[in-house]
């Protein structure tokens, strides 16, 4: 609607910064996991049934794998600090040092003011599919998970298996809450097989079938002791619509792994962030 200056081609020309260098963040030791995952048992196994979600636990040091089965389906995760829920995972931040998405090698940070790992991916078998030529990538950390807001906002729908709603009810049956107190709880996700990105032309977000097959899945291991919740989405594999009781959709299988004692030699829980704020915020 305004006119473009004269200038305004030079305005765009100028190069982008990278707001968060990630060369100085702590990498994770991926051969001393990727060591204990070869010894690890599974000990529990549970799954998200298709439109539900379910939760689970997860202690320092072990390993949790979330897989597709039976077919493509996609999967919102939420994760707390299992001591303390106020301590939860921080979509936006893991977003900004490590991208739209995460993969093998990268981790998930809990929110202010702790920010420190939650978990970090060891597995992952769909790192092969890259970033595609519409700017589409898998397990992302952009969108917010489906809800019944934004649906009444939209179109006036009234739909009750949104993974926000999934995840709350898990949450809830988890810690014996009421729904009202278990939904400020619930927050951003990692969408576990999504494959997302941003149209070039309107910057929408944008989601496409997912690449995902049974068999393939993510594994994480477990920096702190964990709450976590997964939504099977309602879209099924998000190739037409993600809030919905018609697209085909199938179970997300999570196993808990224990890996054999004396194989994380060195690898202790990481502290929360150091930052002293006896100075001021």
């Amino acid at each position: 609607m305004t006119t473009p200056p004269p200038d305004a081609e030079a305005r765009r020309a100028i190069p982008p910064v990278i707001c968060y260098p990630s060369d100085t963040l702590p990498a994770p030791d991926l051969p001393l996991y990727r060591a204990a995952l070869a010894t690890a048992e599974v000990t529990e196994t549970s799954f998200a049934p298709p439109r539900d979600a379910n939760s689970f636990t997860v202690p320092a040091g072990h390993f949790f794998r979330i897989t597709s089965v039976e077919g493509p389906q996609v999967g919102d995760l939420n994760l707390w600090n299992a001591g303390d829920l106020s301590e939860r995972f921080f979509s936006g931040k893991t977003r900004a040092l490590h991208g739209t998405h995460v993969t093998t090698g990268e981790r998930l940070w809990s929110n202010l003011p702790h920010l420190r790992p939650m978990a970090t991916l060891v597995e992952d078998t769909l790192d092969w599919y890259g970033i595609d030529t519409f700017g589409g990538s898998v397990h992302d950390v952009i969108g917010t998970r489906c809800d019944p807001y934004t649906g009444n906002l939209l179109s006036g729908s009234q739909y009750h298996h949104c993974c926000h709603s999934n995840l709350t009810r898990a949450l809830a049956s988890a810690r014996n809450l009421p729904l009202a107190e278990a939904e400020p709880h619930v927050h951003d996700v990692l969408n576990v097989f999504m494959c997302t990105g941003f149209t070039r032309d309107t910057g929408q977000y944008f989601m496409k079938a997912s690449p995902v097959r049974p068999g393939d899945h993510l594994t994480l291991f477990a920096e702190i002791d964990l709450l976590g919740a997964l939504s099977a989405c309602p879209g099924g594999n998000c190739s037409s619509e993600h809030s919905s009781d018609t697209a085909a959709c199938y179970p997300l299988k999570v196993e808990i792994l224990k890996p054999a004692a004396d194989t994380l030699q060195g690898w202790s829980s990481p502290p929360r962030n150091g930052y002293d704020r006896s100075h001021g915020l």
